[in-house]
């Protein structure tokens, strides 16, 4: 599902909101999570999961087509883990 999908969605199980307002609350909810994870902070959603960041440490790579060594930069990576109820649902075993 791509965000339009998702806002689509949304507008259809609410049609007493304007299209332009469930796309801007997703945008909003969007942009509260990457500017807190900018700056430092962990974004709990209970049930579904949380979203972190996590250093990598510069290193020694190889350009794959050349085999060339190349300088890997130390970076920031987003990071998500599952939440407990999420995981159930996802591994529940429908008879």
């Amino acid at each position: 599902m791509i965000k339009s999908e998702l806002i689509q969605k949304i507008a259809e199980k609410n049609p007493h909101l304007y299209h332009r307002d469930v796309e801007r609350i997703i945008n909003t909810i969007f942009d509260q999570i990457i500017n807190a994870m900018k700056s430092g902070d962990r974004v709990e959603l209970r049930g579904f999961g949380a979203f972190s960041v996590k250093s990598r440490q510069g290193r020694q790579g190889r350009n794959p087509r050349t085999g060339d060594p190349v300088t890997v930069e130390p970076k920031h990576v987003p990071f998500f883990k599952t939440g407990k109820e999420l995981r159930e649902q996802l591994n529940r075993t429908e008879t």
